[in-house]
């Protein structure tokens, strides 16, 4: 994919948690496209694939009608059965290259990664874009110790495809995030604790 898989008027990619608003993944990608998040990925580890499933056909829905792109955390059956734009896979999930041969080369597939490696790993296995951190402390989900802004400039610098930084991501680092070349920041709590519309808000004045 080219380097314009993101926005740059608007860089957020918001990546849905209901433990943190009590709301559906729906009404929290609702409140986010209306405010204007350009990219969403619905993320849930605990709710059951029926569940989910019914949730992300309601997403394609509204990101359909606000013309947003929607990533499917995980599970590529459901991103098909609901054509989502893309699908985001993990290090233990899938490879790159099956997921590939089942999703088509139109679809988006990301991959998260956390070091250099992993990166271009990613890059040379045909991954559309990769996200990559933690970049700072964050307490949403554990993966490994923060990177921190050298590392997170250094993959920048040393990889052709887009970069999507994520981990601890709030109004006060944003614009320090986006100095290093990131195409894009994943955010969860700081767009999701509170007003939703409020939040997006105050992210875009820092970009």
């Amino acid at each position: 994919m080219l380097r314009n898989l993101f926005s740059e008027n608007n860089p957020l990619y918001l990546i849905t948690d209901t433990s943190i608003t009590g709301l559906t993944h729906s009404q929290i990608v609702r409140k986010a496209v209306s405010a204007g998040v350009k990219t969403v990925q619905v993320r849930d580890k605990q709710m059951h694939k029926r569940g989910l499933y019914e949730e992300a056909v309601n997403v394609r829905h509204i990101t359909l009608k606000h013309k947003v792109k929607f990533i499917m955390n995980d599970y590529i059956d459901i991103a098909m059965a609901v054509r989502a734009d893309g699908v985001h896979i993990g290090q233990d999930d899938m490879p790159v290259e099956d997921a590939r041969r089942i999703l088509g080369r139109n679809t988006i597939i990301g991959v998260s990664t956390h070091n250099l490696v992993q990166a271009m790993e990613a890059q040379n296995r045909g991954a559309d874009y990769i996200g990559f951190g933690p970049v700072f402390h964050t307490s949403t989900k554990y993966a490994g110790r923060p990177k921190g802004l050298r590392s997170l400039k250094n993959v920048c610098n040393k990889i052709n495809i887009p970069v999507v930084a994520i981990g601890g991501i709030s109004w006060d680092n944003i614009s320090e995030i986006m100095k290093t070349g990131a195409d894009a920041c994943a955010v969860i709590s700081a767009i999701q604790s509170g007003d939703i519309k409020a939040n997006i808000r105050r992210l875009m004045k820092g970009i």
